[in-house]
């Protein structure tokens, strides 16, 4: 899809220090910096525990479980998100002191998602006395019914927006809650997690429970690998709290000082840990962990991060990584379909539907989310993808784009059609949903129209948003190492894009599917190397005379080597005027 370009407005550097690099002040500037405390990633700096609400009582119950020596079972969510939460929670509470806690993740196959009633009952054999849920559990109404009706206690722990009720746990511990004045709405799941950690080891402490024993007071900051991960991978804004998260998490990974399971999973993805940024924990460590629950079982990706020998991990990363491969496979067909689907809509019709469902019953339910994201980037709009379960069940996996509040548009839906969903959550830029496989074109025609009535025909805004241009001295090594550790980027503060026209001086296809360039700048004598993955030049017209280029700057690693490189997000040929 070809994309307007637009850089971003500067509204003012004044604030930042003047001896700051030209460039990373414009780029700070554009992401709304206005001060250095902006960038003061301390963990000092958190948002204190004491303003989420709930966090206190919630405390007090496991610490009361805990002296009771109660049996605590956490359920956890298949995605990385609900797998470091629950390998964290583990781990602290066992430092803590924690007589008997355990975990359960429910199959995505067979379960579905949440503490559904099935789950419910699955734990019920192991006799808990209290259930703790991460990354899910806000929309487990009737789960959270059962277990209490059969004297269990229910924790809830969750980021993801509410629906009209709320379940009837013993303690519900979210940002997102209906008048929850929690300035930091944007924590993943093991962000609610490591908060409830905090606010328990404040709780012991006052009861002197460290002291009793004695035992060993655990140093939480050392589990903030795990967090940054599962904070990353979920996609979450990353505000300042989220920053300071992941910033004090990346440190500990690069000075070694992370779980078996991420460093070997590391390895495996050929990264180096004092190298990583956060974009190697959602490119290379999130999809591989994300395998094991999109294709089998959550279960192995937790125990990757629950393993402290060295052999152990690397065992588990291997069988994650032969998974992930085995994932690609998947996707990269499914893809293949869902192309020809498009293709096969003409102008018109792609235009009309603003609001995009596809469906194939052949499709794999594990990858239908990564699918639908990928098509959400291509055409710039809405995209829910379906697959078909056993049961005749069709579940749902959605991606949005900036605008869309996709929880709000399912939301609106399930009034509109109240026997039309069976059951669905998320929050504004993913969400999931099931409906029965008759009702599918119903659901599709009532998600294009709810997406027209937001946007009343108006066109997406599709602009590929840059910090301008570099210039050549610029479009150097030391800046590309200054930009890597400058983050962390992602969602809401995005990596640093850059814009120009470079001369094309050699072009060669690579891995069948890459660009491979050697670039130059107008009246420059230094050459650039770059590749624009996924991108061949099979459409070109003509030999170009040089190329408009949007770019990151990159630092490629060779044989202990460094050398700056251009990784292209877009291109367009330029040619010569005869």
């Amino acid at each position: 899809m070809q994309q307007e370009i637009k850089q971003r407005l500067v509204e003012s550097e004044a604030a930042l220090p003047e001896a700051m690099h030209p460039v990373l002040r414009r780029i700070y500037a554009g992401r709304n910096v206005s001060s250095a405390d902006e960038l003061d990633y301390s963990l000092d700096r958190l948002i204190p525990y004491t303003e989420l609400g709930n966090v206190e009582t919630a405390a007090a119950l496991l610490a009361q479980a805990m002296a009771k020596k109660k049996r605590l079972l956490i359920v956890a969510d298949y995605d990385v998100d609900g797998a470091t939460a629950c390998a964290l929670g583990i781990r602290a509470l066992k430092a803590m002191g924690a007589a008997d806690i355990d975990y359960l993740v429910p199959d995505r196959f067979v379960h579905g998602y949440g503490l559904s009633p099935d789950v419910v009952e699955l734990a019920m054999q192991r006799a808990p006395d209290l259930l703790i849920t991460v990354d899910n559990g806000i929309s487990s109404i009737t789960g959270v019914e059962l277990a209490r009706r059969n004297g269990i206690d229910v924790l809830i722990t969750d980021h993801h927006l509410p629906g009209a009720e709320l379940p009837a746990a013993t303690v519900i511990v979210n940002p997102n809650l209906p008048g929850e004045r929690f300035p930091g709405k944007n924590l993943a799941g093991v962000g609610v997690m490591f908060y409830l950690l905090i606010a328990l080891r404040a709780h012991l402490r006052q009861q002197d429970w460290f002291t009793q024993a004695p035992r060993p007071e655990p140093h939480l900051a050392g589990f903030l690998d795990l967090v940054a991960l599962g904070t990353v991978a979920d996609l979450v804004p990353l505000d300042h709290n989220n920053r300071i998260l992941v910033a004090q998490g990346l440190e500990r990974i690069r000075r070694g000082r992370c779980v078996a399971g991420i460093a070997a999973l590391l390895r495996r993805a050929g990264r180096t840990p004092e190298n990583i940024s956060a974009s190697d924990l959602g490119f290379a460590v999130g999809p591989r962990l994300n395998a094991a629950g999109r294709l089998r079982d959550m279960r192995l990706g937790i125990e990757c991060l629950l393993c402290d020998e060295a052999a152990q991990a690397e065992d588990i990363a291997k069988q994650l990584d032969g998974l992930n491969r085995e994932r690609q496979r998947i996707q990269a067909a499914m893809q293949i379909d869902a192309g020809s689907v498009i293709a096969q809509m003409d102008l018109d019709e792609q235009a009309s539907a603003l609001g995009l469902c596809l469906y194939k019953q052949e499709w794999h339910q594990g990858v239908i989310g990564i699918l639908a994201s990928r098509i959400k980037d291509e055409l710039q709009r809405p995209v829910i993808i379906f697959a078909r379960d056993d049961g005749g069940v069709l579940k749902g996996s959605g991606r949005s784009i900036k605008g869309v509040h996709l929880k709000d548009v399912i939301d609106h839906i399930a009034t509109q059609a109240p026997d039309l969903i069976l059951k669905y959550g998320g929050h504004a830029m993913a969400a999931g949903l099931s409906i029965c496989e008759r009702d599918y074109e119903k659901f599709s025609a009532l998600f294009d129209q709810e997406i027209r009535r937001l946007f009343r025909l108006q066109r997406f805004d599709t602009a590929l948003i840059t910090d301008g241009d570099l210039a050549a001295e610029h479009i150097s090594l030391p800046v590309a190492q200054l930009l890597s550790r400058a983050g962390p980027w992602g969602p809401g503060f995005p990596e640093p894009l850059f814009e120009g026209r470079f001369d094309l001086l050699t072009r060669r296809i690579v891995g069948e599917k890459h660009l491979k360039l050697v670039l130059s700048l107008e009246d420059e004598k230094v050459t650039y190397h770059g590749i624009a993955f996924n991108m061949t030049d099979a459409a070109w017209e003509d030999e170009p005379s040089s190329l408009q280029l949007v770019y990151q700057l990159d630092i490629n690693r060779y044989q202990g080597d460094e050398s700056v490189q251009l990784i292209i997000r877009h291109l367009r040929p330029i040619y010569a005027v005869p």
